[in-house]
């Protein structure tokens, strides 16, 4: 009898064990545990596990856009999140990724970051023209706000080396607040925390772009947007401002399996409900603005939103 007990016992452990190896591991690769893209990843890892049935996420705390991306086409990680032009050059083997291609599809836009480059009323600086000469802080080294940044600033002719600082954003709106700076940038969705500091403190100006006049920055670099930053996002900020958006976005190694990516596609814009309550950028996250995407969708996630059309 003690003998068919433990028999019984070893075979009870062996079923559990083949129970719990048949659960497909989701590793969503996100960024710092202080960024937007690991509160939204938490976020998206709960709607899995409560709604892709045989799946188990976790968020996983990365350097966010450039690690996720080769860590997800080295089949480290199933999904990831990765600003729109970071997700760009990686599947077309250019900027970061220059004649290194990487195998990732898109998933979904999810929501927008906005480039908003401030100034304050002091300084007498209206528009980008009157950047010329002019201090400014780009945003952190080799970030997506600092390549964009001198992007726009090429775009309109007011660029200078010697002038352009490259500081984290808190860094850059402490010295625009004590007059080492004259401009700063901040790449996310608006509002965000240090803009909000700095409206409180100062009589702040957000810059507006002419999307006439950067046609062709468009038209070279596909993944930005136009965009617009409401009137009343910011204290005194009483008219919209035209800006440009690098949207946030979900891709996949294009080999996960297509049925695991239109699961994940389902548990999220099937449940936004509870996925907006993460964050209020996670409100911005819907099925109509999900598919225009700078690279390739994965065939799991066009299954799912062909369904939805």
């Amino acid at each position: 009898m003690r003998i068919g007990l433990m028999l019984a016992a070893a075979a009870l452990a062996g079923g559990l064990g083949t129970c719990v190896s048949a659960e497909e591991r989701i590793s969503i690769g996100t960024g710092g545990t202080g960024g937007l893209f690991y509160v939204i990843g938490a976020g998206v890892a709960d709607v899995i596990n409560k709604h892709a049935e045989g799946m188990t996420a976790r968020a996983e705390v990365t350097g966010a856009s450039v690690e996720n991306l080769r860590r997800v086409a080295a089949g480290q990680m199933q999904i990831g999140f990765s600003s729109s032009s970071t997700l760009y050059e990686a599947a077309t083997g250019t900027g970061a990724f220059d004649g290194d291609k990487q195998a990732v599809q898109g998933i979904a836009s999810l929501y927008p970051a906005v480039l908003q480059v401030a100034t304050i009323a002091g300084t007498g600086i209206a528009g980008f023209e009157d950047l010329k000469g002019k201090r400014i802080n780009l945003g952190p080294p080799g970030s997506n706000a600092a390549v964009l940044a001198q992007r726009l600033l090429d775009a309109y002719g007011v660029f200078d080396p010697s002038k352009a600082q490259f500081l984290s954003y808190t860094e850059g709106v402490a010295a625009l607040g004590n007059g080492t700076l004259d401009a700063t940038v901040v790449l996310a969705g608006a509002p965000t925390a240090s803009l909000i500091d700095l409206a409180t403190q100062e009589d702040m100006v957000l810059l507006p772009i002419d999307p006439d006049r950067l046609s062709d920055l468009f038209a070279n670099y596909p993944y930005y947007q136009p965009a617009e930053i409401p009137a009343g996002t910011y204290k005194g900020q009483d008219t919209a401002v035209a800006a440009i958006n690098d949207p946030a976005t979900l891709f996949a190694g294009t080999e996960v399996d297509p049925a695991t990516v239109q699961a994940i596609a389902a548990a999220i814009f099937d449940h936004l409900d509870e996925l907006s309550g993460v964050h209020p950028q996670a409100k911005a996250i819907s099925v109509e603005s999900a598919t225009p995407m700078p690279v390739e969708l994965h065939p799991g996630a066009k299954a799912y939103f062909d369904g939805k059309s």
